[in-house]
């Protein structure tokens, strides 16, 4: 199979050559293949209409040239070796040029597979990912319904357990004051007690030293009765 050769050529056209700002590019591209050449002419900007080129050697005067009235023109040049041959070869570029665009047409549609393809994916991890973020959100929920339920026991549970701390202090500061009252009230009872019994036991003191002394009188009186009746 010919190897398909190409080169391009640019060059510019001036409309006026005393006014050089008025010109226009022109492109021309040739691909070779074996013995036929196909030739691109391309233009940007104004150029006249007619265009003119030579072919000095002697075997390219048998070129047979055709310039299309497009913006891009193509020219078909062949050798002289026959229209049947380069009908072939041309034959051969379409089938080429109709690969070409089958093998293009294929990358698209393989393109537009995988397209769908990462397109379903995504969304399957779209999903997946919306899934996550509820189940996540139902926790959150959960879990702040949780943390309200544990607040509200922990603040019961405080409450309760400053009551019990104060019920247990106030029964403590009565029983501080009974204790106290009653203390008060012993103290009281023994002073007057002791109060009573040093009176008593001054008064029976008396009552014995009057008693004594009476004893003595009566005994001495005895014993002097009894000196007397032994003197007579």
């Amino acid at each position: 199979m010919a190897i398909r050769r190409e080169f391009r050529i640019q060059y510019r056209y001036f409309r006026n050559k005393s006014n050089k700002s008025k010109c226009s590019d022109w492109c021309i591209d040739l691909f070779w293949k074996g013995s036929v050449c196909e030739l691109f002419i391309s233009r940007i900007g104004w150029i006249q209409s007619a265009v003119s080129f030579s072919l000095r050697t002697r075997k390219e005067r048998g070129i047979i040239a055709r310039i299309t009235s497009s913006m891009n023109r193509k020219i078909h040049v062949w050798f002289g070796k026959g229209l049947s041959k380069f009908q072939n070869e041309r034959k051969d570029n379409l089938l080429s040029l109709s690969d070409l665009l089958d093998n293009r047409k294929e990358r698209i549609l393989n393109t537009l597979r995988n397209s769908e393809e990462l397109r379903g994916g995504a969304i399957e991890e779209l999903e997946k990912a919306r899934a996550r973020l509820r189940k996540v959100e139902m926790e959150a929920d959960q879990y702040r319904m949780n943390g309200y339920s544990e607040i509200e026991r922990e603040k019961w549970n405080l409450i309760n357990s400053t009551y019990k701390t104060l019920e247990q202090f106030e029964n403590s500061k009565n029983e501080t004051i009974q204790f106290e009252q009653q203390r008060a009230i012993n103290q009281v009872r023994q002073r007057v007690f002791q109060q009573a019994l040093q009176g008593a036991l001054g008064t029976l003191n008396s009552c014995l030293n009057k008693e004594l002394h009476l004893r003595t009188i009566s005994a001495n009186i005895g014993m002097l009765g009894a000196m007397k009746a032994l003197r007579d």
